[in-house]
């Protein structure tokens, strides 16, 4: 059994290929091809537009007795979508494209119609200039402007270019920088100027409301070590009011913890709540009461409101031992 796939076949020793018949096959015999519209057209038949690059299986023939510079011209049958008109192109080696021949218009091209508007000036100048030698000093004349007029605009665009190329983008940024770092600078110091102004004003303000309250300010302490808290409340004061005196001598301010609270003089109301300690003397024995010259009124005064007051302890003192006392008997 031989191979399904068979790349080299065996040619016998006495193989003559001059042997083998020869198909007569015609010139213009037709393939059948596979390709894609190559412009836009419109058939003729049903008026169906048939845009470029739609497929169809065509039919491929050489023309007969048309060549372009030895180069075969081919054409092609398709046959319209909706009718099944048979629509006509071939190639056309002179402009690199396809030519419309049969069956259906080609759409508009304004691309090939500049071309070909182009191409008939061209022409046109041409056949000018061969009879007409005034026509072509002219034309020299015109093309001579017009190349320097534009080669003035590639001198100024190139000057542009180079101006823009001396341009320093890293100086414009770091003098842009420094602009703003002194701009922050300025409002930094203003602000600081304005805060100083307000914190002047409001000490300024503050010293005046000071000066205006200044009879409420405490009185300056006495540092003595003798001293004891409960001295303020047996301290005589001497007695203040407002204005002056008989004898025409101003009289000093009581301050406003005084006049709120008030002192416990040896004469006040609450002078009898206090009791004085006497010192005691070295000996144990009491002392002995000598006999005065001449006694004041006041001194009498006085002596009589030390003995209520050592009554008033005693009787304080006896009361509560006889509370001390109740309060043990309850206990037990």
């Amino acid at each position: 059994m031989s191979e399904r796939k068979v790349l080299n076949k065996y040619y016998p020793p006495d193989f003559d290929p001059a042997k083998i018949p020869k198909l007569k096959l015609p010139k213009d015999r037709q393939y059948v091809v596979r390709l894609m519209a190559p412009f836009n057209m419109r058939c003729k038949t049903c008026g169906e537009y048939i845009y470029k690059g739609k497929k169809f299986n065509a039919r491929k023939e050489t023309v007969q007795n048309q060549l372009y510079l030895g180069l075969p011209i081919f054409r092609f049958y398709i046959k319209c979508t909706r009718c099944l008109a048979e629509i006509t192109f071939k190639t056309d080696p002179e402009n690199t494209d396809y030519a419309m021949e049969h069956g259906a218009t080609r759409n508009f091209q304004a691309e090939k119609l500049i071309e070909e508007e182009e191409k008939r000036i061209q022409q046109e100048r041409e056949d000018e200039e061969l009879n007409n030698p005034m026509k072509v000093l002219e034309n020299r004349t015109k093309d001579s402007k017009m190349e320097m007029e534009v080669l003035e605009n590639l001198q100024e665009l190139k000057e542009l270019n180079q101006r823009q190329a001396r341009v320093d983008f890293e100086g414009m940024i770091e003098q842009y920088r420094e602009l703003e770092r002194a701009e922050k600078e300025r409002e930094k110091e203003e602000d600081e100027r304005e805060t100083k102004e307000m914190l002047e004003r409001a000490f300024v303000k503050r010293l005046r409301d000071t000066d205006d309250d200044g009879e409420f300010s405490l009185p300056p302490k006495k540092s003595s070590a003798d001293d004891r808290p409960t001295d303020i409340l047996t301290t005589d004061k001497p007695a203040e009011g407002q204005g002056t005196s008989g004898t025409g001598v101003k009289k000093a301010k009581s301050e406003s913890w005084e006049r709120s609270v008030g002192t416990l003089s040896g004469r006040g109301a609450l002078g009898s709540l206090v009791v004085r300690k006497k010192p005691l003397s070295a000996s144990s024995e009491p002392p002995v009461a000598t006999p005065a010259a001449s006694t004041s009124p006041a001194d009498s005064k006085s002596s009589s409101a030390d003995v209520c007051r050592s009554t008033d302890a005693q009787n304080g003192s006896s009361s509560l031992s006889l509370l001390g006392a109740y309060s043990d008997s309850d206990s037990e």
